[in-house]
Parts: C-alpha cells; sequence; structure tokens
C-alpha cells in the first residue's frame, strides 16, 4: 500500500507547488497598497503659470527620501530643488526652480508605503500648452524583476516557516504529547525554525534593493541595508530573529526535557485495543503539569510576538482602526498558525509515526476541536479585515484585492468540506474499533494461548534437555571424583610401602653400625695400657619421619563446570536474538495491520487533501498581503473620476483646484471632496466646493466646514461657511485670503449625527 500511496503524494506535491509558485509568480506587480489619489498640477492638466511646487497626496502615510519624486522638463533635465517634503497628512510636496518654460513635464515618483511595500509611478503636467518630451520613464518598479520575485518567495517561505513552527508544537503540547519524541515530529518543527529564520534574514538583505533600485548587486550593499534598520520594516525583522533566538530554546525544552516526561504517559493504543488511552493528558505528576504550563504561555508569547512583527508593520498598521485591527491580525495569524501547521504535524504523524507510537483516536479528536476553534476565530477576524480593507460590497468584483479574497473564501470553505470529512473517518475509526474490539480479543487471546502453549511445551523440553544434562554431568562428575579417589589411594599405599621398606633398610644398617661399635670397643678394651682408644666418629641416630600424602585435586571437575558455563552464554544469545526476532515480527505485524486499516487510510488521505489546500490557501494569503487593499483601490479610481467630472462640468476652472478623498467610515460615508478658489490670490476670493460619492454622482451631505491656515506666519484656522447652491455643491465668496503664502485648506465633512473626518491639502496663494 506504501508503494501505491507514494507516486500519488509525490505528483499532488508536484502539482501544489506548481500552482502556489504560480501565484507568487504573479504576485509582483500588483504589489503596492498606497495609492496616489491626487497631486497639484492634476495630472494631465493644462496650467497657464509655472507652478512653485508640485503636490502628491497618497492614501496614506508615505516614506521618501532625496530622489523620492523627480519633475524632468520635456529634455529630461531635473527642474525640482531640495528635497521632498511632508506640509501635511498624506500629502507631500517638492519645490520647482522659477521661470520654467512652456512644456509638458514629466512627475515620477518612488516611495514606500506605511505598510512597507514600495510605491511608483509617473504622469504629466503641461504648463502653457503640451510639447513633445524625450522623457520616458520605465514602468517597471523596484518590486519587479528578479529581487522582487525573491522578496515575495521569501515572504511566502517566512509566513509557512511560521506556520508550521507554531502549529506543529502546538499539536504536540495540545494533542499529542507522545509526539515529542517522534523523530519525524521533531524534524518538521525544526525546519519550521529554519525556513522562518533564513526567510528573515534574506528578507532584511532584500529589503533595501526591494524598495530603491530593484538591483541584485545592491542587496549586499552595508549602506542601505543600514537605511533599512532604520525603517519600521526593518526594526520588525530584527525583532522577529530575537524572538526566533527564543523559540530556539523552547523548541529544545519541547524536545528535551518535555519528550522525556512524555515517556511517562501511556500512548494511545485504539489502533489495537478499544482501551483509549489519553495521550496527550497530564498523567505525569506535577512537575509535567508544571513544564506543560511553562511551555504553553511561554510558546504563545513567542508566538504572538512573531505575528505582531507582521502587523505591526504590515496591512494592519496603517487605516482604520489600527489600534484594533492589528491585535486582531496577530489573533487570525495565530489561529491560522494552528490550523494550518496542527494539520501538517498530523500528516506527518499519520506517515511517519513509528509503530510504538501512533497518532492515535483521542489526538485527532483533540485536533479537530482545536481546528474548528481556530475556523471560528478566522471567521471571525477575517470578517472585520475584509470590511477594513475592502469597504463595500462592490469590491469584492471590482479589485483584485476583493477577487483574491474570495479565491482565499473559497479555499477556506474546502479546507472546512474536506475537514468534515476527515472527521467522519475519525468517527468511523472509533466505531469500527469498538465494533473490532471483541473479534481482536479473541484472536489476541487466542494466538496468545497458542504461543504460551508453543511456550511452555519449549521450556518442558527446555527442561528435560537440562535435567539430562545436568544427570549426565552428574554421573561423569562421580566418576571422575571416584577415579582421582583410587588413584590417591594408590599413590599414598606406595608411598607408605616404600617408607616401610625403607625404614627397614636403615634398622638394618643401623643394626650392623651398632654391632659394628661393640667390636671395636671390645678390641680397644683387650689392647695394653697408655695406648689411647680410638673414638667412634660415626655415630647414626634413627629418627622416625613422618610425611604427609596429600592426593592431587581433580581437574575433571574445573573443566566440566567451564564447559557448562560456555553453553549457558550461547543459551542468552540465542534467546536476546529470537526475543529481537519476534519483536520486529510482531511490528512488522501492527504496520501491516494499521495499513490496512480502511478508515485510517481514508484519514489520511483526506488530511493529505487538507494539506494540499493548505499549501494554496497560504500563497494566496501571500499575494494577498502583496496587494493593493479595494478601499485604497477604490479611492483612488474615486479621485481620478471626480477629477475627469470636473475638468468635464467646469469644477476645476479656478485659480486653484483641490481634490481630497474622505471616508468618515459610517454608512455611505465614502467620496470625494474638490475645493476651487479663485483667483488665489492675497484679497477676496471665490470659494465652491463640490462632493461626490465613490461612482462620481454628486451628493449632499449634512454638514461642510472650511479651515484656512497659514502656519508660517502663524495666521489661522480662518474659518469658512459655504452656502449650499444644489446637490453636491457649496460656495462661499469673498473670502479673505490677508497674505499670499503656502496656506492649508482644510475641509471637514460629516456624513452622519456622529460621522465625521477632516481631511486637508495644501494650496499656494498669491
Amino acid at each position: 500500500m506504501t508503494q501505491t500511496i507514494a507516486p500519488r503524494v509525490r505528483t499532488l506535491v508536484l502539482l501544489i507547488l506548481a500552482v502556489a509558485g504560480a501565484l507568487l509568480a504573479g504576485a509582483a506587480p500588483v504589489s503596492a497598497h498606497a495609492a496616489l489619489t491626487g497631486s497639484d498640477p492634476a495630472q494631465g492638466a493644462v496650467v497657464d503659470t509655472a507652478p512653485s511646487q508640485v503636490s502628491l497626496t497618497f492614501s496614506e502615510p508615505i516614506a521618501v527620501g532625496d530622489d523620492s519624486v523627480r519633475v524632468l522638463d520635456p529634455k529630461g533635465e531635473r527642474v525640482d530643488k531640495g528635497d521632498p517634503a511632508n506640509p501635511s497628512g498624506t500629502t507631500y510636496s517638492v519645490r520647482l526652480v522659477s521661470g520654467l518654460p512652456d512644456g509638458t513635464y514629466t512627475v515620477a515618483y518612488q516611495v514606500v508605503s506605511a505598510d512597507s511595500h514600495p510605491v511608483a509611478g509617473a504622469f504629466t503636467f503641461s504648463i502653457g500648452a503640451p510639447s513633445e518630451t524625450t522623457v520616458s520613464v520605465s514602468a517597471q518598479g523596484s518590486d519587479d524583476g528578479l529581487v522582487g520575485w525573491l522578496y515575495g518567495f521569501g515572504r511566502y517561505v517566512s509566513y509557512a516557516g511560521f506556520v508550521v513552527l507554531a502549529g506543529g508544537a502546538a499539536f504536540v503540547l495540545a494533542c499529542w504529547a507522545p509526539g515529542a519524541r517522534v523523530r519525524a515530529v521533531q524534524r518538521l518543527v525544526v525546519s519550521g525554525w529554519l525556513a522562518l529564520t533564513s526567510a528573515t534574514l534574506g528578507l532584511l538583505m532584500l529589503r533595501g534593493s526591494y524598495t530603491t533600485s530593484g538591483k541584485v548587486g545592491d542587496v549586499f550593499d552595508l549602506e542601505l541595508l543600514g537605511d533599512v534598520l532604520q525603517t519600521k520594516t526593518g526594526a520588525a525583522l530584527v525583532s522577529r530573529l530575537l524572538l526566533l533566538a527564543a523559540a530556539a530554546l523552547f523548541i529544545a525544552v519541547l524536545f528535551g526535557a518535555y519528550a522525556r516526561t512524555a515517556d511517562a504517559v501511556e500512548p494511545d493504543r485504539d489502533a489495537e485495543d478499544d482501551g483509549g488511552g489519553d495521550d496527550g493528558g497530564d498523567d505525569g505528576g506535577p512537575d509535567k503539569r508544571d513544564l506543560t504550563f511553562g511551555l504553553a504561555l511561554g510558546g504563545t508569547v513567542v508566538a504572538a510576538g512573531l505575528a505582531a512583527s507582521w502587523a505591526m508593520s504590515e496591512h494592519a498598521s496603517q487605516g482604520l482602526q489600527a489600534g484594533v485591527a492589528m491585535p486582531v491580525d496577530v489573533v487570525h495569524l495565530l489561529a491560522v498558525a494552528a490550523w494550518l501547521g496542527g494539520l501538517t504535524a498530523l500528516l506527518v504523524a499519520l506517515y511517519r509515526a513509528p509503530v510504538e507510537t501512533p497518532v492515535g483516536r483521542d489526538a485527532v479528536r483533540r485536533f479537530s476541536r482545536l481546528a474548528f476553534g481556530s475556523v471560528v476565530t478566522l471567521a471571525v477576524t477575517g470578517v472585520y479585515q475584509s470590511w477594513r480593507q475592502l469597504g463595500s460590497w462592490s469590491a469584492f468584483t471590482d479589485t483584485r484585492y476583493g477577487q483574491l479574497l474570495l479565491v482565499k473564501i473559497a479555499l477556506v470553505a474546502v479546507m472546512v468540506a474536506v475537514a468534515f470529512l476527515s472527521r467522519r473517518w475519525t468517527q468511523r475509526l472509533a466505531d469500527a474499533r469498538v465494533s473490532e474490539a471483541a473479534e481482536e480479543a479473541e484472536r489476541t487471546e487466542a494466538a496468545e494461548r497458542a504461543e504460551e502453549a508453543v511456550r511452555a511445551e519449549e521450556a518442558v523440553r527446555a527442561k528435560e534437555a537440562v535435567r539430562a544434562e545436568a544427570t549426565q554431568r552428574a554421573e561423569e562428575g562421580v566418576r571422575a571424583k571416584e577415579a582421582v579417589r583410587v588413584k590417591a589411594t594408590e599413590r599414598a599405599n606406595e608411598a607408605v610401602r616404600a617408607e616401610a621398606t625403607q625404614r627397614a633398610e636403615e634398622g638394618v644398617r643401623a643394626k650392623e653400625a651398632v654391632r659394628a661399635e661393640a667390636t671395636e670397643r671390645a678390641k680397644e678394651a683387650k689392647q695394653p695400657a697408655g695406648t689411647a682408644p680410638a673414638e667412634a666418629s660415626g655415630t647414626s641416630e634413627v629418627s622416625e619421619a613422618s610425611m604427609a600424602v596429600e592426593p592431587p585435586k581433580a581437574s575433571g571437575a574445573s573443566d566440566a563446570f567451564d564447559a557448562e558455563k560456555a553453553e549457558a552464554g550461547q543459551d542468552s544469545v540465542r534467546a536476546a536474538q529470537l526475543a529481537r526476532q519476534r519483536a520486529a515480527a510482531e511490528a512488522a505485524r501492527q504496520k501491516r495491520l494499521r495499513d490496512a486499516d480502511p478508515n485510517r487510510f481514508g484519514l489520511r488521505r483526506s488530511v493529505l487533501a487538507e494539506a494540499g489546500v493548505a499549501v494554496v490557501l497560504l500563497a494566496v494569503t501571500t499575494v494577498l498581503t502583496q496587494t493593493e487593499p479595494g478601499r485604497t483601490e477604490q479611492d483612488a479610481r474615486a479621485a481620478t473620476a471626480a477629477s475627469s467630472s470636473a475638468s468635464a462640468t467646469g469644477q476645476g476652472s479656478g485659480a486653484v483646484s483641490l481634490t481630497m478623498p474622505f471616508d468618515t467610515g459610517g454608512k455611505s460615508g465614502k467620496g470625494v471632496v474638490s475645493i476651487d478658489l479663485d483667483p488665489a490670490q492675497a484679497g477676496d476670493n471665490a470659494l465652491h466646493v463640490y462632493v461626490e460619492g465613490p461612482d462620481g454622482t454628486p451628493v449632499d451631505v449634512p454638514e461642510v466646514k472650511i479651515a484656512l491656515t497659514l502656519a508660517a506666519q502663524n495666521i489661522g484656522p480662518l474659518p469658512v461657511a459655504p452656502d449650499h447652491v444644489t446637490t453636491g455643491h457649496w460656495s462661499a465668496t469673498r473670502v479673505q485670503i490677508p497674505m499670499a503664502g503656502d496656506w492649508k485648506v482644510e475641509v471637514t465633512v460629516r456624513t452622519s449625527d456622529i460621522d465625521q473626518v477632516t481631511v486637508s491639502k495644501n494650496a499656494q496663494i498669491g
């Protein structure tokens, strides 16, 4: 069965990676999140006199550098001077040299949006009359090309690494404690950490080139790297690396001390019986419970910190309700990790867990509950994020962000449906175990009885063999002892006879010596007087010597003991080999039974399908984070439409025309307000206010207020209360502007009793 599944798995993985690669490849061209919503002069406008500056208004705050905004004359020479300034809000301006001749001028900008994505573009305006121009501004931004693709791929790898790291660890802690000892699960979590760490380092190196030139050679520019470290995105990436160091310590404890305490937990045995042991409980005593609580708390803090490194530098950090959106985004990312990462860990456990530590029914049920809670959390946080990024139902179909979001919702629905099938397979697995428990018990009992009978027969034979061998060895020992005793007796008798013979001979010699001495003394007594008697110098004394005769030791008994010992060692080696063979055979039998289980096989296939959809879902999510939000795209369209409408209806005929999109956050709270100020000189001026909806049609609002401020001279704000003329049109006459300068024009639009917003732009007066 494994040989049949493996090619299918490889084919499915290749298809999934191909789809993910295609999605990532198409992500780069739409990665800007801030949009140009207005300019002064407007795009394509023809002005009578040369302006003193060019102002650009974006949908959100941006980061600008020395060359972020360039103005080129018809010959391609720069006519801007100084660095870009930020006079107010999201409006940025650059001053122009004086005395510009008539002709067509090109404004090129390359900035970084507040949610970390580069924004590039160009437009033209004319002085006096349009003319030919030699300027050719490339449409390719820094986020296109190889560097942009690598940056997008690095973002995908970082998301995937975080999901696997956080979700895999959560699966072990919350669902399957014995998984901490499974090598495949350990490799999965560690690979997630390595992927996230390497991707973060790569993003940090690519960031400088990604937001400026887009050249591969600038990736290793240390000056650019230093500039990146001073930005919000650079700080987020560095903080992510610091948190990954803490995550490494967490992994070491999880697969070290925690894995050792997990040995005390009874693994789930529902693959063999109906016991249904609690393989994820805290049955390791207070020490294990304390360690589990500490790991859960510390892991949650680290995972939340890693998620915050995205939330604080991307979509959630800008726009409406940023203070609410960032924690919601953190919860959203944690729910994604718990669901998709836990699903990946479950898939690895189903395919790679050893026989002695199978992932059982209880573990799957725990993950099912965890996944359900994650899906509910994703639904709640996703609805809020969708409202915040889209703002209207039409944005689902009219914007690329909305279209991608629909694809993501469809993929989530598919995953939920497949998860429902997995849940059914889990229930079938449980029911099958209950119904087959008796048969399995009977088969196991019969097998055990047969095995016990064979073992008993072998034991009887072994005992008889041992008894016969012991009897034979005992008889041989007795015979050997008798032989030794006989031989010792013979040797002792021979020694006694030899000693008696020797003593007899010595006695005869002693008697002869005494007789000879007596004869000599008799001869001396017969000699004449005066002769010296001869001394007998050879007196022998006979003494009895006792010798202790010891029989020699029996060497035959020692040889028999050594042989018995060697044979016993061989028996133990054979017994150990037999035990290993039986264990291997039993493991193979259990694996065959587990693989042959149709319910477990069905669960494997459904989880594999979920994981495949999850890979594509993660790719879509990565592309979504690189796509301009629908709300911003619609605001930019509305501003463009309002500018065109103003030109067609006569709006904008004043010396100064300002167009500003607004969003009060309430119902029907989006639109565009346009200001015409004529003649835009010191003294009396006529002011006209036009309010239009997102579709460019005039609309009425409860209140419109104007305020003029000259901050350089500390004048204002000067209030202006325009009168309602007709639908979407207000006007005021004899508006007094005391002196020339760079005036700030603030417009407050109220769309309901509680919903209002103030937008502003700067205008050069005089």
